[in-house]
């Protein structure tokens, strides 16, 4: 595969420093992508800089993970308007093994091969660097009219920034360049790639390369990814859709990739997987014939949530999914474990009854009329029976007389009570 040409066509890269083509043809190549552990759990706002790594093993060449332990102190002033909170030792350290867990999943770290890829962590070459080695060794090769030019301290330094940018944060491209100048000394690593706002720092190692070695290096750096909308990818109501199942379920996470716009479904799956370009073109054409479909959504968050998860979290989601359609079953719902089940009834009105109830046996009429005053009176919700308008745990029931016990508790603390075909109410036992 043709690393170049591959990015290229799925749309993944912004820039690119002239030669670097000819390098990868020419020799096995190292190189890596800087993420900083400020949590312990990926974002799919990392993926792209993965997938860019897992395309270069695929493509035959090294992948390096770069931990920024020492970076992640200081903070990237990159597209921020305000300096981060800087973290421990044992934090960073903690970080740094949960993300070489799920990192695994793309990449090959740990078999025999040339190109198996490596994580490094910059704390352990920075955290014995002295205040006068780092301005003797590296200050005095960059010149502060250099450090200016950067857009990213433009931006921080312009009128319009009320938060200024601290000297450790001007500092940073220059910590960043030593990361690079320490992997092309020790790893003989030539390129570094990132996002488009990572170009300054980048080009900042491949100087000080230059300056100090007399050595070539390159720069790739991809598209930072948006929505059609134009929203911010990757970011929801709640925040970010994490890679870690505890901060979002896997539910969430297909449910992130199904709705997605048409526009940006295209796009993300050249970008998300590793789909064939002949595939890809044939889903693109198939999803324009019949859009309502969505098709296109279906096979790019089927692809990401296996790669990411699994394929049972995967068809455990598949299924979740239908329960508000209602083609579920009640086995459906007592399979699903709780976060999926509370993120399926997300906003659902919910209503909290003392579990007692539910150990001594409620009468249905009492539970949710009285205990619970889902419906306004034992009237109205004996009319909704009688019509059959009424479901139990996604199961309908004509029985106004049933007696609710604990047995029909879902996780053993949910009712799930169903009026019509939309409208959702969650008795909690607690």
């Amino acid at each position: 595969m043709n690393f170049i040409e591959e990015l290229q066509w799925r749309g993944m890269i912004h820039d690119m420093m002239p030669g670097i083509e000819e390098q990868l043809q020419k020799e096995l190549t190292s190189a890596y992508v800087g993420i900083d552990p400020t949590a312990d759990s990926l974002h799919i706002g990392h993926l792209v800089g993965v997938m860019m790594l897992k395309h270069f093993q695929v493509a035959g060449h090294k992948p390096i993970v770069l931990v920024g332990g020492a970076t992640g102190m200081i903070g990237d002033p990159s597209g921020k308007s305000q300096e981060r909170n800087l973290l421990d030792e044992k934090t960073l350290r903690h970080n740094q093994e949960c993300l070489r867990a799920q990192l695994s999943k793309f990449m090959d770290f740990d078999s025999d091969a040339e190109n198996a890829a490596e994580m490094v962590n910059n704390y352990d070459w920075m955290k014995d660097f002295s205040f006068l080695d780092f301005i003797r060794d590296i200050g005095k090769h960059i010149t502060v009219n250099y450090m200016m030019s950067k857009d990213s301290v433009k931006k921080r330094l312009s009128a319009d920034s009320k938060a200024g940018m601290s000297f450790t944060e001007f500092t940073y491209q220059l910590v960043q360049g030593t990361d690079f100048l320490e992997l092309y000394r020790s790893k003989n690593c030539k390129l570094q790639m990132g996002g488009s706002d990572q170009w300054g720092n980048i080009t900042t190692g491949t100087e000080l390369i230059r300056r100090k070695e007399g050595g070539t290096a390159w720069a790739i750096t991809c598209p930072l990814i948006t929505k059609a909308d134009g929203g911010k990818f990757g970011k929801t109501e709640s925040g970010n859709i994490w890679l870690d199942p505890k901060r979002t379920s896997p539910y969430k996470f297909y449910q992130f990739w199904l709705n997605t716009s048409d526009e940006d479904a295209e796009k993300y799956i050249k970008i998300f997987t590793l789909i064939p370009r002949e595939e890809i073109a044939a889903l693109v054409e198939e999803h324009k014939e019949a859009p309502h479909l969505r098709k296109l959504q279906q096979r790019l968050a089927k692809e990401v949530t296996i790669m990411i998860h699994s394929e049972e979290d995967y068809n455990t989601a598949v299924e979740a999914s239908q329960i508000l359609f209602g083609k579920a079953t009640a086995d459906v719902l007592k399979k699903l474990d709780e976060d999926t089940f509370l993120s399926v009834f997300e906003g659902v009105p919910q209503f909290n009854v003392d579990k007692t109830e539910f150990e001594a046996g409620v009468d249905i009429l009492e539970l949710l009329a009285v205990k619970a005053e889902v419906f306004p009176s034992k009237g109205e919700l004996r009319r909704l029976f009688k019509g059959n308008a009424i479901s139990i745990n996604k199961e309908k029931v004509q029985n106004s007389e049933l007696v609710v016990t604990k047995e029909h508790l879902i996780a053993d603390k949910y009712f799930l009570v169903q009026k019509g075909k939309k409208n959702y109410f969650l008795v909690v036992a607690c």
